[in-house]
């Protein structure tokens, strides 16, 4: 990808992603921190700090140009009561940095000193919230799909980003699904999530 139209293009996607999550932290209560997501061994304090930090480091990296070791993520993680306060600031943060990108042309940022395209940075963005979200509204028991044209974008980007390779220790094998699963169930099974459990 080489134009501001196709960066343009992965921040759109990123914005609806980071705009589904935002729906499913709507529904993380104190109580509800302590729930087991789909994430295996991880409950629902878990996996929003996973969050937390992968908005700031995505936020930071088209900021600075940079993501890489040292991580540029937050310093400190919020307290149980901020967990989902954070989250909204941080996404709102995220998007508005990356819509300011967007004015310009596509860029390589240097991810752990190799060069990424911006807008395939921005596509990788999109998967990781949008599944997140998906997992946050699945262990608070509000079950929302991720919508279908949201998810049909994001399944052409997953293969591309989730090869095989990378696969192992991020997210579990593939799920098989029926022909008839809708977009946001093959993505999701397509990440290693059981859409029927």
């Amino acid at each position: 990808m080489a134009d501001a139209a196709e960066l343009t293009a992965g921040v759109d996607v990123l914005e609806r992603a980071t705009s589904y999550a935002l729906g499913a932290v709507a529904a993380v209560t104190p109580r509800a921190l302590s729930w087991p997501t789909p994430c295996a061994g991880w409950d629902v304090r878990t996996l929003l700090d996973h969050v937390n930090d992968s908005l700031e480091v995505l936020r930071a990296g088209i900021e600075s140009g940079r993501v890489g070791p040292p991580w540029e993520g937050p310093a400190a993680h919020p307290d149980d009561s901020d967990l989902v306060a954070a989250f909204r600031d941080r996404a709102g943060r995220l998007v508005a940095a990356w819509a300011a990108a967007a004015d310009g042309k596509d860029r390589a940022l240097s991810v752990a000193g190799h060069p990424l395209m911006a807008s395939v940075a921005a596509g990788a963005g999109a998967i990781e919230i949008a599944v997140h979200g998906w997992d946050i509204r699945r262990a608070c028991g509000r079950p929302t799909p991720i919508p279908a044209a949201l998810a049909t974008e994001i399944l052409v980007l997953a293969p591309l980003v989730v090869s095989d390779g990378i696969r192992t220790g991020l997210f579990a094998a593939p799920v098989p699904v029926t022909g008839a699963a809708t977009p946001g169930d093959r993505l999701v099974a397509f990440l290693g999530r059981d859409p029927w459990s």
